[in-house]
């Protein structure tokens, strides 16, 4: 007889398990769990609805329209009244409007400085004084005694921003010679003129006892192009006071004249014939303010240079400003320029003034609009263009377009950040739109001075300038003026402009780059052998 019974086989056992364990009753903790489940994802699914409610009901107000679309109508203001409302909620939560104070950039005490000095990584060349010196520990054992050199040889540098007596202090001289070597140079010049870079060759003797500094034997250096100081001890043995001996140089001051022909490039001709670069690019600002350089000026024509020139007798030289600039075609002179007055302005042979070429444009950048009756971009109404508007990026520096006065500088309404310029005889400029400003009302401002940079201030609709000009305080177009500045010499100044210039024209080509002729002062006695014989092959 078979037994029979409910308990299932062997491979559903696991089923008959989980069966059993949904049938038993949930636990008061399962009871409590279920329960907060249940009221969340009611809350979330409540407070989902709540907000597509929100937004749906938000979108149908259109509190901020495209405020350059549909100007003038409901939605526009609307949207324009949002705008003003966000802005007064940013400026009700301000907190201040009080400048900030900060720290001043640089010390305003003799020690701060110095002790910043000594923080700074400068070339030792160039008279720096970074670091410290460490003092010995107790691991280093001193020498009884260590013999000393008799005389110490240094090279010291002025180096900007720093004085004499500070350079000398560095270099290991004592205070007292310090003191006495600044009251002599004071006597001879002014210290304040001695340039940096200045190099000051410096002799310490020995000490007079252990620990004590070396006293100052000699010194020298050149304190102009044509002086040079020497102070050393009176005395056979070397022992007497500090004195100063003037050592005059001789200089002469020939101009320097180079002629040469134009070719394809007329900066690379003059550099390649020795004209220092910046000479080069003066004499091209020059000339580019009286003639059209691309059109008026060929190849075949020889360009005319005389520089201000010093040679001094012991070899160095000193090329200075520019004081002719001229352009020849076929032997004679067809551009003459020479540089007059204390303002330092180029005339030409005639004696009229620096001639301008018309008008500089404001920016570098093509003209987008010009002068006369169009629909407004923004307004959305044809209206009356009273200027041109040139393209160009943000932040580009704006330029005047000749000599003036600033007459007004800031905001203007629809052509926000301007600047206003007169010109004289009734004529003014004005720059519309511009980012910040770089000048300020009552300035006199040159012709290419940056006087602000584009923007999109007022009613743009990106970057660019507007540019009007004014006769008589009535709006004419741009495109139809050009300036011209000229000065005129007359009498006596036009006499003596017209003999400097003959003096100029009879410099010889070259004649500054030759040595000068020592005197026989000038010749130093060999002290070698070698060296003498070396003077008699010279003199032969």
């Amino acid at each position: 007889m078979e037994a029979s019974t409910d308990l299932p086989d062997s491979h559903n056992v696991a089923a008959y398990l989980r069966k059993g364990k949904a049938l038993v009753p949930p636990s008061s903790q399962q009871k409590v769990k279920r329960q907060v489940v249940t009221r969340v994802r009611g809350f979330s699914d409540r407070y989902d609805e709540w907000k597509l409610a929100v937004g749906r009901r938000f979108e149908r107000l259109d509190l901020a329209p495209d405020l350059a679309e549909n100007i003038g109508s409901r939605r526009w203001f609307r949207g324009l009244g949002t705008m003003i409302a966000l802005g007064a909620a940013a400026f009700a939560f301000w907190p201040d409007f009080t400048p900030l104070e900060a720290h001043l950039s640089m010390p305003d005490s003799p020690e701060i400085r110095d002790e910043m000095r000594r923080g700074i990584i400068l070339p030792l060349a160039l008279g720096a004084d970074s670091g410290r010196r460490m003092a010995p520990s107790a691991r280093v054992i001193p020498l009884k005694a260590a013999p000393e050199r008799p005389q110490v040889e240094l090279l010291a540098t002025l180096a900007p921003g720093d004085s004499f007596e500070g350079m000398l202090r560095r270099a290991g001289v004592a205070g007292a010679d310090v003191a006495r070597v600044a009251a002599l140079v004071e006597d001879a010049m002014p210290l304040s003129e001695l340039k940096p870079g200045t190099q000051v060759d410096i002799v310490l003797g020995r000490r007079p006892g252990p620990g004590a500094p070396r006293p100052l034997d000699a010194l020298t250096f050149r304190a102009r192009f044509d002086l040079e100081l020497e102070i050393a001890r009176m005395g056979e043995d070397g022992a007497g006071p500090l004195a100063l001996q003037r050592n005059f140089i001789r200089v002469d001051d020939t101009p320097l004249r180079v002629r040469g022909k134009v070719g394809p490039s007329l900066y690379r001709s003059m550099r390649a014939a020795g004209v220092p670069a910046s000479a080069v690019q003066e004499y091209l600002r020059a000339l580019d303010n009286q003639i059209d350089m691309d059109r008026e000026v060929a190849a075949s024509d020889e360009f005319d240079i005389i520089l201000a020139y010093r040679r001094a007798a012991t070899g160095e030289r000193q090329a200075g400003q520019l004081l002719y600039a001229g352009i020849d075609r076929g032997g004679q002179p067809k551009t003459q320029l020479m540089r007059w007055g204390e303002d330092g302005q180029f005339y030409e042979a005639s004696g009229v003034g620096e001639q301008r070429r018309g008008l500089v444009q404001p920016v570098p950048g093509p003209i987008s609009s010009r002068y006369g009756m169009r629909r407004h971009p923004i307004l959305g109404y044809r209206r009356m263009h009273a200027g041109l508007d040139f393209r160009a990026r943000h932040g580009t520096p704006i330029v005047a377009v000749t000599d003036g006065r600033v007459s007004s500088a800031g905001r203007a309404g629809g052509c926000g950040i301007a600047v206003r310029i007169d010109h004289g005889d009734g004529l003014s400029t004005r720059y519309c739109h511009m980012s910040r400003m770089a000048v300020s009302r009552g300035q006199r401002v040159d012709r290419g001075q940056i006087i602000g940079y584009v923007g999109s201030t007022g009613l743009s609709t990106g970057p660019h300038l507007h540019y009007e000009m004014y006769r008589g305080g009535r709006s004419i177009n741009p495109e139809s003026v050009s300036f011209v500045t000229r000065a005129q010499l007359t009498g006596t100044e036009l006499l003596d402009f017209r003999r400097r210039l003959i003096e100029l024209k009879e410099v010889e080509v070259g004649a500054a780059l030759a040595d000068l002729e020592p005197l026989p002062g000038e010749i130093e006695e060999p002290k070698r052998e070698i060296e003498k014989i070396d003077l008699a092959r010279r003199m032969n």
